[in-house]
């Protein structure tokens, strides 16, 4: 480690080979926990390079347990975090509303490190039990049209590096990794990012896969649809920049995306939107993005009708249905 942290000292970069062999011993436990903490810094200082986000990601999908289903014909519906906006869950809850409406999904998140309540400290709240047991997941993907993929059960290798993260409390590269590292491969993906330059990094690494991805960026910061600003997606064809106004929806402020101060405080507004009980701008925040992942897995309808089966999917209960039969499971 001492000669890759002087390399990088130097300015210089990681090939796709070195960031593997690198990311592999330290989910060996080869290294000790300040050579980590020093490494992970680097990149908190200067931009990551497609080559060595390759290298790691390729070396967290050799090493997790992968876990694959009857169908990858699924999305993951995810924001790097980081963006330091404390907003409710609004990815998380875009996910029961895209089951709702029909679209399978298959989620991969965690904990929150940078912000109070990740995905998976809301569902644990509202009562989902973690597991890695393919055959629960596949029950719940068939009943509920949705599954969670709790990330530490799926990337053992990564357990020590989990209390050198809570100790940083910031981003990290490993941020970046949690959206393109799902242990169950899904065909689509909707990926919110806090800035261009990431989504320009995803951008890259993606066109070559067998993925059909839609990245999202708000341009005051959110990594997902805020409506609070114009917005930009790309796709592997395309890249557009919309206001709220073109895809219907009215610009928001940004308390009105606040997420509440405590984890118990996400999980009650959580459960306030999926049973109807959620302010307009929640309700919008959420559909939006839940529209989005529609079209990312139906690209032939039109986005005026993906909007309108997201908002059909949460008013007339079916997003909360999804939720009943997950906890069920």
């Amino acid at each position: 480690m001492k000669e890759i942290l002087n390399l990088l000292f130097e300015h210089k970069t990681l090939s796709r080979e070195q960031a593997k062999e690198v990311l592999v011993n330290i989910a060996s436990e080869k290294y000790n926990t300040s050579q980590v903490a020093a490494f992970m810094s680097v990149f908190l200082m200067r931009s990551i390079t497609v080559q060595e986000l390759s290298g790691f990601r390729e070396a967290m999908l050799d090493l997790c347990l992968r876990t694959e289903f009857d169908t990858n014909e699924t999305i993951d519906i995810v924001g790097t975090g980081g963006d330091g906006k404390d907003t409710f869950n609004i990815s998380t809850l875009a996910c029961f509303v895209t089951a709702g409406a029909g679209v399978k999904v298959t989620k991969h998140g965690n904990y929150g490190v940078s912000s109070i309540s990740g995905s998976s400290n809301v569902l644990e709240a509202i009562g989902y039990k973690f597991t890695n047991d393919k055959s629960i997941l596949q029950k719940q993907l068939d009943e509920a049209g949705i599954c969670f993929l709790h990330a530490p059960l799926f990337h053992p290798a990564m357990k020590s590096v989990g209390p050198i993260r809570k100790e940083l409390g910031i981003k990290t590269f490993f941020n970046m990794l949690g959206p393109i590292v799902n242990p169950c491969f899904p065909k689509y993906q909707l990926l919110g990012v806090y800035n261009l330059e990431m989504a320009r990094l995803y951008n890259y690494l993606l066109q070559t896969s067998s993925t059909d991805y839609t990245i999202l960026h708000s341009f005051d910061g959110y990594d997902e649809i805020s409506l609070t600003s114009d917005f930009k997606i790309i796709s592997k064809t395309k890249e557009q920049v919309f206001q709220p106004s073109d895809i219907g929806y009215e610009k928001l402020k940004q308390e009105d995306l606040y997420g509440g101060a405590t984890v118990e405080a996400s999980a009650k507004l959580f459960m306030n939107v999926l049973n109807g009980e959620g302010t307009k701008a929640q309700n919008d925040a959420v559909c939006a993005n839940a529209a989005m992942a529609i079209h990312c897995v139906n690209s032939k309808v039109s986005l005026k009708d993906c909007i309108a089966k997201a908002k059909e999917s949460l008013q007339s209960k079916k997003a909360l249905n999804v939720y009943k039969k997950l906890i069920i499971n």
